[in-house]
C-alpha cells in the first residue's frame, strides 16, 4: 500500500535538521519500500504491507528519534486518504490567484472541529474550512500581514498538525499516483 508521511517542523528555522538522503536511508532500513522524499520540509512517500496509519506513524517517529535523536511528530495518510484531502479543497483554490493556500494535516486524534475553535481568522482576509483529517486555510495575498491564521502557532493544538502549501500538496499527490 502507498503512503505519504508528513514530518512536522523539519528543516525550519535552522532547527530539527535532517538531510533528506539520510531520512530516506533510515526509512528504507526500517523496511519501507519505494521510499522517496520531496523537498527538504519532511515529505516522504513510500510503500509498506502495514495497513495501520497509527502504527506506521509510531514506527517512523521511533526511527527518526533513534536515528537523528529528534522528537519529530509524523502524520501518515494512505493514498486514498491523501487523495480525499486534496479532492476536498475549496473550489476557490482551483481558480483564484489572489490567495495563499495551506492545508493543515491533523495528527490523530485531533479533529478539524478542535482546530476550528482555536483558529482566529480575520474577516475579509482569511477563510478557514474544516475537512476530514485536515483544515484548509486561505489568506488574501493583499492581507498577509493582517492574517489571523498565524496566531495558531502559539496554541497547544499547533503541535498536533503539520502544514503544507497547496502547491506542495498537489505535487505530493502527483508523485503518489505515479
Amino acid at each position: 500500500m502507498k503512503y505519504v508521511a508528513l514530518l512536522r517542523g523539519i528543516n525550519v528555522g535552522g532547527n530539527t535538521l535532517i538531510k533528506m538522503a539520510d531520512l530516506k536511508a533510515a526509512v528504507k532500513k526500517a523496511g519501507f519500500t519505494n521510499v522517496m522524499t520531496y523537498i527538504a520540509s519532511g515529505n516522504l512517500l513510500f510503500e509498506t504491507k502495514e495497513t495501520g496509519a497509527a502504527a506506521i506513524e509510531k514506527t517512523l517517529e521511533q526511527v527518526i528519534h533513534q536515528t537523528f535523536h529528534l522528537p519529530v511528530r509524523v502524520v501518515v495518510l494512505n493514498d486514498k486518504q491523501y487523495k480525499k484531502v486534496l479532492d476536498d479543497v475549496p473550489e476557490s483554490w482551483k481558480t483564484r490567484g489572489d490567495i495563499r493556500c495551506y492545508i493543515a494535516f491533523l495528527k490523530r486524534p485531533t479533529t478539524a472541529a478542535q482546530v476550528m475553535k482555536e483558529v482566529q481568522p480575520k474577516e475579509g482576509i482569511d477563510v478557514i474550512t474544516p475537512g476530514t483529517g485536515a483544515v484548509y486555510m486561505a489568506t488574501l495575498l493583499s492581507g498577509l500581514t493582517k492574517s489571523g491564521i498565524n496566531k495558531i502557532i502559539g496554541k497547544k493544538i499547533y503541535q498536533d498538525m503539520t502544514m503544507r502549501n497547496y502547491n506542495t500538496s498537489k505535487k505530493l499527490l502527483e508523485l503518489l499516483e505515479k
